[in-house]
């Protein structure tokens, strides 16, 4: 199972939309605080529908608890800052595809310990802007998922 993780997300409709995909995909999802959001808000609950749920969520209250209960799993950061592209790599079963804040990204520190795993989204390079959040994940795990041959299909 691969897992999405989401630090410190802000908008509650791009975590609505990524907890659908996950429930729809048997993809676990990290939720790493502080959240920009209440996880009762009613936008974070329209966005996810009645999938929520179907969802395997697991809330953090930082990002070293997130390593202390996952010290296992190899992590992939998504950031604009990285050299490689998120369809070079070989995804593994329980990889953690890990994406920061709609406005700030992941933070420095947290990227300068991983960098070796820093993954991107080919894009026009003049426009110093990123893809949504929502978007951004579900284009990294369906790569993923397909790598794996979307297992959730139980062929």
């Amino acid at each position: 199972m691969l897992n999405i993780v989401l630090h410190e997300p802000e908008i509650p409709h791009n975590t609505g939309a990524i907890a659908r995909t996950c429930a729809l995909t048997n993809t676990r999802l990290h939720l790493i605080k502080p959240l920009g959001f209440e996880l009762s808000d009613k936008y974070l609950k329209r966005t996810g529908l009645d999938y929520w749920p179907l969802v395997d969520l697991t809330i953090y209250e930082n990002f070293e608890d997130f390593k202390e209960k996952n010290p296992d799993g190899r992590y992939f950061l998504a950031t604009t800052k990285a050299t490689k592209y998120y369809h070079d790599i070989q995804y593994k079963d329980n990889d953690f595809l890990i994406f920061g804040k709609e406005t700030k990204g992941l933070p420095q520190e947290i990227r300068d310990e991983y960098h070796d795993y820093g993954i991107k989204i080919p894009m026009i390079p003049e426009i110093k802007r990123s893809l949504n959040l929502a978007n951004s994940a579900n284009i990294v795990l369906y790569e993923a998922l397909r790598q794996l041959n979307f297992p959730f299909l139980n062929h």
